[in-house]
This record gives structure tokens, sequence and C-alpha cells, in this order.
């Protein structure tokens, strides 16, 4: 199963075609390839699912990373999103890369949440220090429309999924 998605090579705005797929037998980048998440050893966590979000014209190299999960089977929860090291600051190569994967964690949370929480994505923004915490909640609501609930988690409301959506996906 795959979705297909389009980034934007930074360097020349050229518009390239990625798909976001199901991590397989491809090695997950972890802390020792520059990431700040170990997707490697988080992908064993029974009840998570990877998916890694690939250009198809350099299918081994992982643009950004999503770990997913349905929390008490009913919640649609985005526990790990991160985009590749070489996607970030000035240098970067691609944009969008974010915003596909949270997109696409958005329509699981259409196709798979139950009652309340069908829509809904939840999700936690914890960093070592506190003003990049609010920096990045910041971020979050002004670009995806997410909403703070409670200390750390905030939540993309359905309008603003489906947004992402029609944006990003479509």
């Amino acid at each position: 199963m795959f979705m297909k998605v389009s980034l934007v090579r930074a360097a020349d705005g050229l518009v390239t075609s990625a798909q976001i797929e199901k991590a397989g037998k491809m090695l997950l980048p972890s802390l020792t390839d520059g990431w700040r998440f170990n997707f490697k050893k988080h992908s064993k966590t029974h009840g998570l699912e990877t998916y890694i979000l690939v250009t198809t014209n350099s299918p081994e190299v992982i643009e950004g990373c999503l770990i997913f999960q349905m929390k008490d089977r009913t919640e649609p929860y985005m526990a790990f999103i991160e985009i590749a090291p070489h996607n970030r600051g000035e240098n970067k190569q691609f944009e969008r890369v974010a915003e596909c994967l949270i997109a696409f964690a958005c329509r699981e949370s259409f196709k798979r949440g139950e009652g309340a929480f069908k829509g809904w994505l939840a999700f936690d923004v914890m960093e070592e220090r506190k003003e990049d915490e609010i920096r990045l909640m910041k971020l979050y609501s002004q670009k995806y429309g997410a909403l703070r609930f409670g200390e750390t988690t905030m939540v993309i409301p359905p309008e603003c999924g489906e947004a992402l959506i029609i944006k990003f996906l479509n």
C-alpha cells in the first residue's frame, strides 16, 4: 500500500513525484544517522505503524518518517514525525515533506478513527527546552490548524485535516 504525493525540490522548485508507504524491510533511520528519533527502535513497538516518504527517483533515500498508532483502537495518534536531516535548514533538498506526512496521518484519522475521534488527529509536542516546545506548538497551530489540548497534547480538527488532505494528497 502506498500513497502518491508530490514534493518540491528546494533548489529549483521542480515538482518531484514521491510516495508514502509502509516501512518494509528498508533500514529505518535512527539517532546515529542524524535523526532526532530512533525510528529503527520505535518501529518494533507493538501497535505502532511506521511509514516512510521516498521519491520515485530515489526510493532508497528516506525523505521523512511517520509513526502512527490507534490508541485504544479508537483514537488516531501521530506518535512520531520527522523530516530527514537533509530536508532541514537553508540547504534542504525537498519541501512539503512534513505537510504530506501530516496530511497522510489526517487521512488515516478519518479512515480509522471511531466515534468522537473520527477525523481528529492527536499528537504530543515534547521538546527538551520549553521555548522550543512553544515555538513548535505555534508552528503546528499556524501551519496545520492544530489546537492545544492540555500541557503537551495538540489535535488537528477534522476541518483542518480535510484541508491538508485536499492540498497535499490530491
